[in-house]
């Protein structure tokens, strides 16, 4: 997923070890700016405005104009030009990469299982799958997708996640590689620089509420803003933020700030990360909620900033989060359950307290971007050595 932040964070780990990196977008789409150091595959494709430098388009089209056209006439004397799986094919073909490796399976993964088709079983490179989000503990249970994932499981070698309880999962869905130490899939956090933004003081002082504002097929902001309407009678001198809302989120936060006199400020995406992690460096307490995920990244910003986690128990939160603790896990669907686990939060200073000190620990012994990355580069390392040995 070339324009992912996460896609951009993982490859960055990879700096200065003079590996030859090539990202093959699984979807036309605009690359991420803070690519960096690659290869980036987009046949007859005009330059990106704003990549990189450092980023060399292999199959750019030379010219300003006509690279639609050329596509266009592509495709009409090459049936197979259309096909992505196709030309991720020829790409390995004709790289003989040491490691192919898919950072999703929704787009990535089946990407990969469709090029993987043009090859004999043994003549296809090392095949490594990195499992996002809900890859396997959402669309596992998808009679549209259980099936493929099966198939992909059962013909990949490696297998990288950041939960345990997706180890599992991939056991149970035929995986019977290796699997890779389990750690974060964006990398690692530069815990000491993100900490210097934090709002000076105890958490116990601060005024602010943050709530991710995320209402789709996964997020459930709405209940959320629910559980803060029933805390209405705590959130005197209290400042509510959605962050990421989305259009139906915003219209019910209008509503809400309306009706109960609750100061709710709304973003849409524009802020930066500094922006985002100032944030959560100003609040007494963090609510994400969400059907279903791996372990969020907003969780661990959270975390590190020292507010308060408020996280659904459908997510893995609970390989970090000690409810009670250290934050508090909650139903996703359920507003009366987050506003009892609100209420707690905003009154008990005690615990919100322990839980930050407890918190910076965690994230410093398990986030650092220097260890992660450290891990990662081993990984490969590990994961290249009987290919590259053998040749």
């Amino acid at each position: 997923m070339a324009n992912s932040i996460h896609t951009a964070r993982w490859i960055s780990q990879l700096e200065g070890q003079g590996w030859d990196v090539h990202l093959f977008p699984a979807e036309e789409v605009c690359p991420h700016p803070r690519l960096r150091n690659l290869k980036l595959h987009e046949p007859l494709s005009v330059r990106p405005p704003g990549l990189d430098p450092s980023v060399e388009v292999i199959g750019e089209w030379p010219l300003p104009k006509g690279a639609s056209l050329a596509r266009r006439v592509a495709g009409k004397f090459a049936p197979s030009w259309p096909d992505r799986a196709w030309h991720l094919a020829r790409t390995i073909r004709k790289l003989r990469p040491d490691i192919v490796h898919s950072l999703e399976i929704q787009h990535a993964g089946y990407l990969t299982l469709g090029a993987r088709a043009h090859f004999a079983a043994d003549d296809f490179p090392t095949w490594v799958v990195s499992n996002w989000g809900s890859d396997i503990y959402l669309f596992g249970r998808l009679a549209a997708h259980a099936g493929k994932i099966r198939e992909m499981m059962a013909a990949c070698d490696y297998y990288h996640c950041e939960c345990r309880r997706d180890v599992a999962l991939a056991r149970e869905f035929g995986f019977e590689g290796e699997v890779m130490p389990v750690f974060p899939v964006t990398g690692g956090f530069e815990v000491e620089r993100m900490r210097a933004l934090r709002q000076p003081g105890p958490t116990s002082s601060k005024r602010r509420v943050v709530l991710k504002g995320y209402q789709n097929w996964a997020g459930r902001a709405l209940v959320g803003l629910r559980a803060i309407e029933l805390c209405a009678d705590l959130m005197r001198g209290y400042r509510v933020t959605v962050y990421l809302a989305q259009p139906d989120v915003m219209l019910a936060a209008e509503l809400l700030s309306q009706k109960t006199g609750i100061p709710i400020e709304c973003e849409s995406g524009e802020w930066t990360h500094d922006d985002v992690l100032r944030m959560h460096g100003s609040a007494r307490t963090s609510i994400g909620l969400s059907i279903s995920d791996a372990i969020s990244t907003s969780l661990l910003e959270a975390m590190i900033m020292g507010s308060f986690p408020i996280q659904s128990h459908t997510g893995c939160g609970d390989e970090w989060v000690k409810s009670g603790e250290n934050g508090l896990l909650v139903h996703p669907e359920s507003p009366e359950e987050v506003a009892a686990a609100l209420r707690r939060a905003l009154t008990d200073d005690a615990l919100v307290d322990r839980a930050a000190e407890i918190n910076a620990r965690l994230t410093a012994e398990r986030l650092d971007k220097t260890l992660i990355a450290a891990m990662t580069v081993e990984m490969y390392k590990k994961i290249a050595s009987p290919r590259t040995s053998a040749r």
